[in-house]
């Protein structure tokens, strides 16, 4: 019966993990279809996606901060935010009493374009959810916590081996 358990446990347990790999990678071809709809170059939607998570978490990056998530030197990190404020999708503004200090917005045409491409991913999340109950909901924001944060520990260890 345990052999049976364990046989069980490990064949979910890779299931699990072919679908969060299914699910990356849909997501990240959506997120492609974004870039390509509106000539965005993929290092400049993860520094929007950078932006605007830090945004709503109450955080707003700076240029150095925004480097630092995405992985870039400070003259492509400006390179970026050059192209991404020509274009609308993000804004740089100086709300430190230390006038030095540039903080990353989104911009408001940006939010208007992501808005319409998935609000209707959205309302397709939306109603996924619906299915489980609250107890349910807190199991997988735990599960997906616990293997977010195992991804970024071993991200963190293979970019820069010390």
């Amino acid at each position: 019966m345990e052999r049976q358990e364990d046989d069980q446990r490990r064949r979910l347990r890779d299931e699990l993990v072919e679908l969060l790999r299914s699910y990356s990678i849909e997501a990240q071809q959506l997120a492609e279809t974004f870039a390509q709809r509106h000539g965005l170059h993929p290092t400049d939607l993860q520094a929007l996606i950078a932006v605007m998570r830090a945004e709503s978490a109450g955080d707003p990056l700076t240029p150095g901060r925004l480097g630092e998530a995405v992985g870039l030197s400070s003259g492509a990190t400006t390179a970026v935010i050059d192209r991404l404020e020509r274009a609308g999708h993000l804004r740089r503004t100086r709300e430190s009493t230390d006038r030095r200090v540039v903080h990353l917005r989104y911009g408001e045409p940006g939010m208007a374009l992501a808005s319409s491409f998935f609000r209707p991913l959205g309302a397709r999340s939306h109603a996924v959810t619906d299915e489980f109950s609250t107890a349910e909901l807190a199991t997988v924001r735990r599960f997906l916590l616990g293997m977010s944060e195992a991804l970024a520990a071993h991200h963190r260890e293979v970019r820069s081996p010390d």
